[in-house]
């Protein structure tokens, strides 16, 4: 009679001590670890990891590589990842496109961002700027709204769906009613000449993709979409400066794990991230590649995250963008 009950507490003891070693993986990791990127290589998603992986590496005890799996503005990644062994050897790194994507592909985006993945840690941020070629004759957001006006205006972003076009598009089409033209690029690099040749007078990027650019004098950036100022554009003032206090948008990069991976994985990732991070000279680093580090707790970063989905989902509605 009393077999049963003893046989169900050894069954339990058994699930919750192989529960516990599966959570607390001492030897993690025992072999290299894939970060997988959802863009191709050279933009601000894939520098800010290539620029950690040495020191994660030596911060581990095991290497760590990166491998690119670009399409459909980050699906083919996120997909890939999201069928991944939640084991702790491979991650997915990409950007605010993944907050985006769900709303403005709908079941087309291949996975849920609430169920399908674990964040671990955001690693840096870009603000959007509104930029225009130094031969527009505007000189601030609101000239450019009365230049727009004569219905001769156009603009580049990064790609539909983007976190700049959705910026821009939030303030011309919602905010101002205006029909200004998107001319949408595959990537920040092709959208930022356009601007820069007067291929199109107004740009829509993030803030550093014309840093250089607006220091050299070839275009003119009307408005950042930061909190406050940044220290290295001090001139350039904020969406919410200038009246548009709802604009306060970043491309960011964020670090995710297949959902099940062990909660110990996650925090020791992010424990090494964070430690980066907050070293000096990768500050100096990401500073020199147009990047504000970030860093955060899992919980923090699972908060921003959410707040992130709702925020761009809310945009993607209002504004009516579609993928290309």
């Amino acid at each position: 009679m009393t077999f049963l009950p003893k046989l169900t507490v050894v069954l339990l003891l058994v699930t919750v001590t192989a529960t516990t070693h599966a959570q607390t993986p001492k030897d993690y990791p025992s072999k290299p670890i894939k970060m997988v990127v959802s863009f191709p290589p050279g933009g601000p998603t894939d520098n800010s990891i290539r620029m950690m992986t040495e020191k994660l590496g030596e911060l581990l005890k095991q290497s760590v590589f990166v491998e690119n799996k670009a399409g459909a503005a980050g699906n083919v990644g996120a997909q890939f990842v999201a069928t991944a062994p939640p084991d702790g050897y491979t991650f997915l790194v990409t950007s605010s496109a993944y907050a985006v994507n769900p709303s403005l592909y709908g079941a087309k985006a291949g996975y849920n961002p609430d169920k399908d993945f674990i964040p671990v840690v955001v690693l840096s941020t870009q603000p959007n700027v509104i930029s225009v070629n130094e031969k527009v004759p505007v000189n601030s957001l609101a000239e450019l709204k009365l230049y727009a006006a004569n219905g001769k205006a156009s603009f580049s972003s990064p790609g539909s769906g983007t976190t700049p076009h959705l910026t821009c598009e939030n303030i011309f089409r919602v905010m101002w009613k205006s029909d200004i033209v998107h001319v949408p690029y595959k990537g920040a690099g092709p959208a930022s000449l356009a601007v820069v040749s007067g291929e199109t007078p107004v740009g829509c990027t993030a803030a550093f993709g014309v840093y250089q650019f607006a220091k050299q004098g070839k275009v003119k950036l009307l408005g950042i979409s930061s909190e406050k100022r940044l220290s290295s554009l001090p001139h350039v003032p904020t969406f919410a400066e200038l009246g548009y206090a709802d604009i306060n948008d970043y491309t960011w990069t964020t670090v995710f794990a297949p959902a099940g991976t062990p909660t110990a994985v996650i925090d020791k990732m992010n424990r090494a991230m964070n430690q980066i991070l907050e070293m000096p000279e990768f500050k100096t680093k990401f500073d020199n590649g147009g990047l504000l580090t970030v860093g955060g707790s899992p919980a923090e970063t699972a908060a921003y995250i959410t707040s992130e989905i709702a925020h761009w989902s809310k945009i993607v509605k209002s504004t009516g963008a579609k993928a290309d």
